[in-house]
C-alpha cells in the first residue's frame, strides 16, 4: 500500500450556493484514495452540515464572511475541519442535542451535528462566544480488501 498524505485549504464567502462547492471539493480532493460511492455520500453529507451551520449560525448569512476549510488525509484516514469566526455556541452539549434548534424561526430541523456524528467516526465542536466555531470531523475509510467486498453487493 502507497503511503499517503496530503492536506488542502480553502476560504469562500459565506453563502449558501458555496455549501455545494465545499462539499464537491472535499468529493474531488480525497479521490486518489478511491472511496466508495457510501464514503464519499457519507463525507459530502457531514461536509454539508458542517458548512450550513457556519453560513446560518455562525454568521447569521451574512456572505461577507468567510467560511475556512482544511481538508487532509494520511492513509486512509480523512480529516476535515470547518471553521466560521461568527457568533460561537454559548452551549456545545445543548446545541448537539438532537433537535434542538437556534434558529427556530428559520425551521431548522437541529439535526446537523447528529447527521455529521451519524456518518463520521468522530466530531468534535470547538467554540467561543463572539469568535466562532470550528468543528472537526474524521473518517477512516475502508481497507482495499474490504471494498472489493462491498462493491459487489
Amino acid at each position: 500500500m502507497i503511503d499517503l498524505k496530503n492536506s488542502m485549504t480553502l476560504s469562500f464567502s459565506a453563502a449558501a450556493q458555496n455549501e455545494a462547492f465545499a462539499r464537491m471539493a472535499v468529493a474531488a480532493f480525497i479521490m486518489p484514495l478511491d472511496p466508495t460511492i457510501s464514503e464519499i455520500t457519507d463525507i459530502k453529507t457531514a461536509v454539508s452540515e458542517a458548512v450550513t451551520n457556519a453560513i446560518i449560525h455562525g454568521y447569521g448569512n451574512n456572505s461577507e464572511k468567510n467560511v475556512v476549510l482544511l481538508c487532509s488525509y494520511e492513509n486512509r484516514s480523512v480529516y476535515i475541519e470547518i471553521t466560521d469566526y461568527g457568533v460561537g455556541i454559548e452551549d456545545i452539549k445543548q446545541a448537539r442535542t438532537p433537535l434542538y434548534t437556534s434558529a427556530p424561526e428559520l425551521e431548522r430541523s437541529g439535526l446537523g451535528f447528529t447527521v455529521m456524528e451519524t456518518f463520521m467516526d468522530s466530531v468534535d465542536v470547538l467554540s467561543e462566544k463572539g469568535k466562532g466555531t470550528t468543528v472537526r470531523m474524521a473518517k477512516k475509510l475502508m481497507d482495499s480488501d474490504n471494498k472489493n467486498d462491498m462493491d459487489c453487493r
